[in-house]
C-alpha cells in the first residue's frame, strides 16, 4: 500500500482533471465553442457566418458533451493505469466516440436535411472529422500531460519547502527547552520527565509530518504540547486561550499549520512583551467551511529581525492552495495592538 504522501504525491501528478466538475465542463465547453468559431472563420462564405456558426457550433458540442460524459466516468479506471496509459485510452475512446457521433449526424441529416445541411459525402464528412478531432484530442492531451507535470514540480518544490520547515525548529527554542528541563530536573523531577516527553513527542511530529494532511484533532494536540514546554519557560507570561469546540476534529487539514502559527504568536508577540499576554486560537464551522484563527497581542515598535514569521506564512499559503486551490484562504490581519492570522477552508473529514 502506498503511504499518505505517496498518495497525494500521485493526486498532485493526476493526468486527467476532474471531468464531473462544473468549473471542468464550463471550460470545455469554452473551448468547444472556441473550436467552432475558428472551424467556421476558416470555412464560411461571406454573409452566412452566423448561420454556418450556429451549425458548427452544434456540431461540436454535440461531440464536447458526451465526450465530457465518457471521460468523467472513465477517469478513475484510466488514471489508474498511468499517464501513457491513460493517455492512449482516452484518446482512442474519444476518436471512436468522434467517428460514432459523426455517423449519428449525417444518418440524422439524411432525416431532417431541411434543419442541418452537410456539403460533403458520407466518407468524407467521416474522415473530416476525424481528423479534426484527432488534432483537437492531441492537443488537448498535450496540454494535460504538460500541466500535470507542472503540477508535479509544484508539489515537489512544496514539499522541499515542507522539509525545510519542518527542520526549522528555532535552535532558541530547543536550547531553551533543554536548559528549563535541565532545571527542573533538580526542583521537579517528574515535570521534567513530562517535559521532556512533551520535546519527544513534538519532535515526532515534526519529522513524521511530510506535508500529507491529518486530522484536526492531532494538529491541535501537537500545538498543544508546543504550548506546554513553552508554558514551563514562560510561566504566567503566556497564556493561551483555546476556543475550538465547534470544530470538528476529524477534519482534515495540511500538517504543521497550528503549530507554527502558535509558535510565531509567541516568538513574535509574547515574547517580546514584559509582562507577556494572551494568545487567542479560535475556531468555528460554517456548513462545510471551517474557520481557523490564532491571534496575539504585538510590542509596540519591537520585532524580530529574522523572517522566519514570513517563511512560515509563505509555506502554510502555498500548502493550502496545493490542497484546495481557490477553496481556501490564508489570511493576515494586523493592527498597532494585535496580529492575526485567518484560516479558512473547505470542511473534508477522515476516515473513521
Amino acid at each position: 500500500m502506498a503511504s499518505a504522501p505517496e498518495a497525494d504525491d500521485k493526486k498532485a501528478q493526476a493526468y486527467l482533471p476532474d471531468f464531473c466538475a462544473p468549473g471542468a465542463v464550463l471550460v470545455i465547453l469554452l473551448v468547444a465553442e472556441l473550436v467552432a468559431i475558428l472551424l467556421t472563420l476558416v470555412s464560411f462564405e461571406p454573409g452566412a457566418f452566423l448561420t454556418e456558426l450556429s451549425k458548427m457550433s452544434m456540431f461540436v458540442l454535440w461531440l464536447a458533451l458526451p465526450g465530457t460524459i465518457i471521460l468523467c466516468q472513465i477517469r478513475p479506471w484510466a488514471e489508474r493505469q498511468g499517464n501513457t496509459r491513460a493517455f492512449v485510452i482516452c484518446f482512442i475512446v474519444l476518436g471512436i466516440m468522434c467517428l460514432v457521433m459523426a455517423e449519428i449526424t449525417w444518418q440524422l441529416t439524411n432525416i431532417f436535411g431541411q434543419a442541418v445541411i452537410i456539403d460533403d459525402t458520407h466518407f468524407g464528412f467521416l474522415v473530416r472529422t476525424f481528423a479534426t478531432s484527432t488534432i483537437v484530442i492531441a492537443l488537448a492531451m498535450r496540454y494535460l500531460y504538460i500541466s500535470s507535470e507542472w503540477r508535479r514540480s509544484i508539489v515537489l518544490e512544496a514539499q522541499s519547502r515542507i522539509s525545510a520547515l519542518q527542520a526549522l525548529i528555532r535552535p532558541h527554542f530547543l536550547f531553551n527547552s533543554m536548559n528549563t528541563i535541565a532545571s527542573l530536573t533538580r526542583s521537579n523531577p517528574q515535570q521534567a520527565e513530562e517535559a521532556v516527553e512533551d520535546l519527544a513527542d513534538l519532535m515526532r511530529a515534526n519529522l513524521n509530518s511530510s506535508g500529507e494532511r491529518t486530522t484536526l484533532k492531532e494538529e491541535l494536540e501537537t500545538a498543544a504540547i508546543y504550548q506546554r514546554i513553552e508554558k514551563l519557560r514562560l510561566g504566567d507570561r503566556l497564556k493561551v486561550k483555546w476556543d475550538v469546540a465547534d470544530l470538528p476534529m476529524r477534519a482534515l487539514i495540511p500538517g504543521l499549520t497550528i503549530q507554527p502559527l502558535l509558535e510565531n504568536a509567541i516568538y513574535h508577540g509574547i515574547e517580546l512583551l514584559p509582562d507577556g499576554g494572551e494568545v487567542r486560537v479560535t475556531g468555528k464551522r460554517n456548513n462545510d467551511v471551517l474557520d481557523i484563527s490564532i491571534s496575539n497581542p504585538v510590542a509596540v515598535d519591537q520585532t524580530r529581525k529574522t523572517g522566519g514569521n514570513k517563511m512560515a506564512m509563505s509555506n502554510i499559503r502555498q500548502r493550502f492552495e496545493l490542497a484546495y486551490g481557490h477553496r481556501a484562504e490564508v489570511e493576515v490581519r494586523e493592527s498597532e495592538t494585535e496580529y492575526s492570522v485567518h484560516i479558512v477552508f473547505p470542511y473534508e473529514e477522515g476516515a473513521r
